[in-house]
């Protein structure tokens, strides 16, 4: 599964972003310079982050899993957590 989200937040900002996230719960397998990847039990999750339309950072979250799968819940909470470090007045919901 593919998830997208458009921030303000810088290219390296997100990616340190992800890092921090996905790398407290899952090994490393892959960096780059705009992009992480990282195994577990659970699969494989990437993380991309180009610029898009000049001050706006497009990311990618990607899983080698099927919807609603563990892993597919962690992308969705990660862009929710990244949607509230780019607003700090949005309020996370949501069962994942």
């Amino acid at each position: 599964m593919k998830y997208f989200h458009r921030t303000h937040l810088s290219l390296d900002g997100a990616i340190e972003q992800a890092a921090a996230y996905f790398g407290a719960r899952l090994a490393p397998v892959d960096e780059g310079a705009r992009s992480r990847r990282w195994a577990g039990p659970i699969g494989q999750i990437g993380v991309t982050a180009v610029a898009d339309g000049g001050h706006y950072t497009l990311v990618t979250v990607e899983t080698d899993q099927p919807g609603e799968s563990e892993a597919d819940r962690m992308a969705k909470r990660f862009l929710t957590l990244l949607h509230t470090a780019d607003e700090p007045t949005h309020h996370p919901r949501g069962a994942y």
